[in-house]
Order: C-alpha cells, then structure tokens, then sequence
C-alpha cells in the first residue's frame, strides 16, 4: 500500500520538478489579446469550423474594417513567420508562442524574423475578401487546430452561478 501511494506521488509530482518551457506558451484563450483592428470592429461571419480537417468551414472571423487601407495591429506580441501571398491573397502569419494568428488581405512591409509587440501596426487591409464591404479575415490556430479568434479577445467561458453564502452575524 505504501509503495502504491509513494508512486502516485512521484507521478504526481516529477512533472513539477522538471524545467518549464523555454518560451510562455497560451494554454487557454481568456479574452486579454487586443483587436487587430479599431475600433472594436463587426464581426460580419463568424468562425465556423469543419467537422473534419478535409471538410469545408470558416476557419476564422471576419471583421469589418471601417476602410480600405484601415491599419491591422498584432492582437498579442510575437514575430512573423510568413508575410506573402497565398493562392491571390496577401497573408501576415504571426507567432505568439505556440499559437499562430494569419491575416488577410493585408499588405506589409514586414519580414519573416520580424518582432511584434501587441498593438503594433502590421499592414493594412486591401479590398476584395467580402466584396464592396471592407474586412479582413483573421484566424487562430495552434498546430493544426483552428480556434475561435474572439475567444482571444472575449471572455467566451461559460457564466457560473455560484451560491450565496450565510452572512456573518
């Protein structure tokens, strides 16, 4: 029984003994990344993810821009890993630790090493992603799964009621 209890324990803590990882990376969105555009924007589509990988979906938001050539800003900081065009759009791709934010179409002058802070401009949003209305698309993903952006900048858990307590006399 003894032996039994000592081995949970070690299982249970070895992990905290060993070092943390090189760079903080976000485990849970909670709602505390800025929007990468200003004023807080309409969401025009929301995300929508495929049931399957290979399915179709909207893997991302669409935000309307108040304008063409509106300012796009890092929602978080990070470095850029791809600043290029994809089929016919231009896409930024920001690293955040561990979780990705791509944005389209915005042209930058930026390059792949590139350092952001949050809330520094990135590009600006071109015409053409919603027809005549201005937006841009942004997504989230970590590895290959896609999130929903707004959790980023949302508080999207769930409300809890909690009891009332007794008042003390």
């Amino acid at each position: 029984m003894k032996a039994s209890i000592l081995a949970v324990l070690v299982l249970l803590i070895a992990p905290l003994a060993g070092e943390g990882p090189a760079e903080t990376a976000i485990d849970e969105p909670r709602g505390n990344w800025s929007w990468p555009l200003s004023p807080e924007p309409a969401v025009l589509r929301a995300f929508d993810p495929p049931d399957k990988p290979w399915l179709s979906g909207h893997r991302g938001v669409d935000l309307k821009a108040t304008a063409s050539a509106t300012p796009v800003t890092s929602p978080e900081a990070g470095t850029v890993t791809f600043a290029g065009v994809v089929v016919d759009r231009p896409v930024i791709t920001i690293d955040h630790g561990g979780v990705k934010s791509s944005f389209e179409p915005v042209e930058s002058s930026l390059a792949v090493g590139t350092a952001v802070s949050k809330g520094d401009v990135i590009g600006t949003v071109l015409p053409g992603h919603c027809g005549d209305i201005p937006c841009l698309h942004w997504g989230v993903r970590r590895g290959e799964e896609y999130l929903d952006p707004l959790s980023f900048v949302r508080d999207l858990r769930p409300s809890i009621l909690l009891p009332l307590t007794a008042r003390g006399p």
